[in-house]
């Protein structure tokens, strides 16, 4: 057999062996890890997702929540999972972006240890209070916290949110007495704050409207470059003139290291069709989460250059994960 036509069976066999695995994956139900509890923006999104996703790939997709660690838990099981794509990452901006520059002992690293897969959008921020707390601007609510006899408490979804960040970094910049308080998620940060413990949190925009339009919690403003159509009374910092507090958290979907190129393309086509669908496309945009159409290398650049963005604020801020 000559040389040609030795290359054109390994290239022959190598294209069906793709396109056979590419058609057998996946076989089994499909494990979506969230890093955060249920009731985020994270798990609201991959939630949202479920259905459309399932019918795209023919098979049960499972939610697993695994928060901690600000994010890095449930990173960390992705990253060490087998790379058949049965195990995969609702990844977002705190254990990719923000939390691995916070980490003293690199447990995984956020673009090496991953294959990152498709992007779904971002959502933003938004700084809220309880009612009780009189101020209704930002310059209101840096007086009030000048004010106090003792640092503010402020919550979070968790250590190494971009929440956390927003905090340190309003901390540091107008030099003011905060503690962060970080939780395991928006459900139980929402009962301290609603209940009074925290008086102040900054958290991500979606699973605040509902407690803003009820009265329960008062938005400040939002981590924006602009007003998000969620809440348009509510001001963005860049309007404000303080452009060191635009943060929004992106959100995608990861897998280990080295997934098979037939099964990224599987999972990217699959992600893209069901990000498609003219209700879900309704639904994202009511929960103030921005798309963008991205190819896996794309969506990679991305993440590349979001981990070297958020590497100096995270260093000035101060903020480490013990």
């Amino acid at each position: 057999m000559s040389r040609i036509l030795l290359s054109l069976f390994a290239a022959t066999t190598i294209f069906s062996s793709g396109s056979a695995l590419a058609q057998a994956w996946p076989s089994k139900p499909v494990s979506i890890v969230v890093t955060f509890s249920p009731g985020g923006s994270s798990d609201i999104v991959a939630r949202l997702l479920h259905a459309p996703l399932q019918a795209a790939l023919g098979q049960p997709v499972l939610i697993d929540n695994k928060p901690g660690g600000g994010g890095t838990i449930g990173a960390v099981a992705v990253a060490k999972a087998a790379p058949d794509g049965y195990t995969l990452l609702l990844s977002n901006s705190a254990p990719i972006s923000i939390s691995s520059a916070m980490m003293t002992d690199k447990t995984y690293d956020p673009v090496k240890s991953f294959t990152h897969v498709a992007y779904i959008g971002s959502v933003a921020n938004v700084f809220v209070v309880n009612p009780s707390v009189e101020a209704k601007t930002m310059s209101e609510l840096i007086a009030w916290i000048r004010a106090q006899p003792n640092p503010v408490n402020y919550g979070s979804g968790g250590i190494g949110s971009i929440g956390h960040i927003v905090g340190e970094t309003l901390k540091k910049s107008e030099n003011l007495r905060m503690e962060h308080v970080g939780y395991k998620g928006s459900s139980p940060m929402h009962a301290d704050l609603m209940g009074g413990t925290i008086k102040l949190a900054i958290d991500t925009l979606p699973q605040n409207v509902p407690l803003m339009k009820d009265g329960k919690l008062r938005a400040i403003a939002v981590t924006s470059p602009t007003r998000a159509p969620l809440a348009t009374d509510v001001p963005s910092v860049l309007e404000l003139k303080m452009p060191n507090l635009v943060a929004e958290n992106f959100l995608g979907y990861s897998g280990p290291a080295g997934l098979p190129a037939p099964v990224v393309a599987r999972l990217h086509d699959a992600v893209a069709k069901s990000l498609a669908d003219p209700v879900i496309v309704k639904r994202m945009e009511d929960l103030g989460v921005h798309g963008l159409a991205m190819t896996s290398a794309e969506f990679t650049k991305f993440v590349e250059k979001q981990v070297a963005d958020w590497a100096g604020p995270v260093k000035a801020s101060g903020a480490t994960l013990n």
